[in-house]
């Protein structure tokens, strides 16, 4: 027999009654029942039910064993009770009885429980990640990472990819994040960075002649945390295409996305038609640029019905430029009681309030209620009304302003409007691809353009496009979001020297900063570059969204804390001082 195993602690039923078996596992849980020790005998695959009772030659060893002791127990296999079968688990039909028993790996007192469902602070969780691991449910969660990502192999590999390697150690690059350096021993003052994306290998690779690359790649960012983020490294699918425009690159990664939500998905609709939006329309009717479809409210602008109108507020914040009002519908939300307390969620938000119609029956059929409703008229509200679509039981809510300022409110207030009046559909997986992202983005205390997205994009309309203002350049970038997420980024390159050359100087790079910082791709780009266009789609957030999770780090193996700590491994820590002398450097300590 083998020295630790027969059998898994999934795998024994019925027809086994009567085999001597071994198992190996950690103790679960223990129950005395009259002096009969059963103990749930736990391991990757599953549970199975092992006993023992004081005719057991090893009953006294058995006695001492405790939760989470990793031990090996030698048995028979016996049918349970008619009464006595668990049908929840595969072994249910049957026990073990103890014949011998060894201890692998004795326990000290646990720090937190993998028995039970009891809550733990997520410091505690990622302190002894270890243990917080052996749970059902994160043992299922990183079981459903790693089948989620052989599947995506799989179909990439279907669709005539292959996969390739970039280098890990690199220079550093403009990706929209703070790079992390590593020092040069070699090159006293020189740094590498670890890559924030493949991105210039993978452009490479296609002016090497590689026509269809792919890679679960990992990428290294210094970022601020969010639920959804990882404040230091995640994975992504990574591919890049030769000879492709913009539709070639959605035909490719729609059916590998859909069909790895449709086999991990838990029966959830997945929707077949991914519709295009448009940056400019995702804000105005969504307030962001990920926006969640399972919710079927669009906000609209009706700026026009408040202009000149007896509400002053709204009226004169019209007079000044790049102003707008926006109403967001609330359908079946028409009661004073909700739209007081959708009034106070602004206020949390830090905006004085929000304005709001609701309409209900009257003397002459349907009519407008609210501060608003008296302020603007019969005739005002009746115009939204009809141009919102709503009824009598509806509501809508205003805000105004430019839209920069009241925007991402506009789209939470959105969110929680279709969560609390039912109307977000929760069994559903709503895609939609956000395109027309502008080029260029101007900062508003100084003034300066910068890249807005992806710097390596192909401005839409050429080098044409970048002699007007750059604040109008469209790029052939996109975005595919998910139920609120972005899941997938991406873009068809400029490939093309002399426009990328002049899409740089309009950030503020000049030719020579361009050759300093990209001469790779620069050189490369002087020897017959074709056209290629790619994406990255975020393996963590596909994995959170399938596991229906909101925090990322429930679906990453060894993930950092909110402050970037790994406090299982102590890092970040301090360097020995010989270490930094090696590489010629001190730490100067700040005061």
């Amino acid at each position: 027999m083998h020295a630790y195993r027969s059998h898994t602690c999934a795998e024994l039923d019925k027809s086994n009654v009567g085999d001597t078996v071994r198992l190996s596992g950690w103790v679960h849980r223990i129950r005395d029942h009259g002096g009969v020790l059963f103990i749930d005998l736990r391991d990757h695959y599953g549970i199975t039910q092992v006993l023992c009772d004081p005719d057991s030659p090893v009953f006294a060893e058995v006695e001492k064993v405790r939760s989470e002791w990793c031990i090996r127990i030698d048995g028979s296999v016996k049918a349970r009770d008619d009464s006595l079968i668990n049908p929840k688990i595969p072994t249910g039909e049957i026990e073990v009885f103890i014949r011998d028993i060894e201890v692998l790996g004795a326990s000290e007192e646990l720090p937190l429980m993998v028995f039970g469902d009891q809550e733990y602070p997520e410091e505690t969780r990622l302190r002894y990640r270890y243990l917080d691991l052996r749970r059902e449910e994160m043992q299922r969660n990183m079981a459903l990472r790693s089948d989620v990502i052989s599947s995506i192999r799989r179909r990439m590999w279907d669709n005539g990819f292959r996969e390739y390697q970039t280098p890990i150690i690199t220079a550093s690059s403009p990706e929209g994040a703070r790079d992390f350096l590593v020092p040069s021993r070699l090159h006293p003052g020189k740094f590498y960075a670890l890559p924030q994306a493949p991105q210039l290998f993978k452009q490479l690779i296609m002016v090497s002649g590689f026509d269809k690359y792919f890679q679960i790649a990992p990428c290294f960012r210094d970022e601020d945390p969010r639920a959804d983020r990882s404040p230091t490294d995640f994975y992504q699918l990574d591919l890049e295409m030769s000879f492709v425009e913009q539709q070639d690159v959605f035909d490719t990664i729609q059916p590998v996305l859909e069909g790895v939500f449709e086999q991990f998905g838990g029966g959830h609709k997945v929707d077949k038609h991914w519709p295009h939006i448009s940056y400019r329309d995702a804000a105005l009717w969504y307030g962001t640029d990920k926006p969640d479809l399972r919710n079927p409210i669009k906000m609209q602008d009706v700026s026009e019905h408040f202009r000149g109108s007896g509400f002053a507020i709204f009226a004169k914040l019209l007079e000044q430029d790049g102003t707008e009002i926006r109403a967001i519908p609330a359908p079946t939300g028409g009661s004073r009681k909700f739209c007081d307390r959708m009034n106070a969620f602004a206020q949390k938000e830090g905006l004085p309030g929000m304005g709001y119609i609701f309409w209900r029956d009257g003397e002459n059929g349907i009519e407008a209620a609210g501060p608003l409703a008296k302020n603007i008229g019969p005739e005002r509200t009746e115009e939204i009304r009809l141009q919102l679509g709503l009824g009598k039981g509806d509501a809508a809510f205003f805000l105004g302003g430019k839209p920069s300022a009241f925007e991402a409110v506009a789209g939470k207030a959105r969110n929680v409007i279709g969560e609390e009046l039912n109307l977000t559909e929760k069994d559903r997986f709503a895609f939609c691809w956000v395109v027309d992202f502008p080029m260029y983005e101007k900062d508003d205390e100084t003034g300066a353009v910068d890249f807005s997205h992806n710097p390596f994009s192909m401005p839409q309309g050429g080098r044409e496009a970048l002699d007007g203002d750059p604040l109008d350049v469209l790029g052939y970038q996109y975005d595919l979001a998910c139920n609120g997420y972005e899941l997938v980024s991406g873009a068809v390159r400029n490939h093309k020297l002399d426009i990328m050359i002049k899409a740089f100087e309009l950030a503020g790079y000049d030719e020579a900063e361009v050759h300093k910082r990209f001469g790779g791709l620069v050189n490369a780009f002087q020897y017959g570059a074709p056209p290629h266009g790619g994406c990255a789609a975020g393996i963590d957030r596909i994995v959170m969204l399938l596991a229906d999770k909101s925090n990322i780090r429930e679906v990453i193996m060894f993930p950092m804390n909110q402050r970037a700590e790994d406090l299982m491994m102590n890092a970040p820590s301090e360097a020995a001082s010989d270490q930094l002398m090696e590489l010629g450097l001190r730490v100067i300590e700040q005061d």
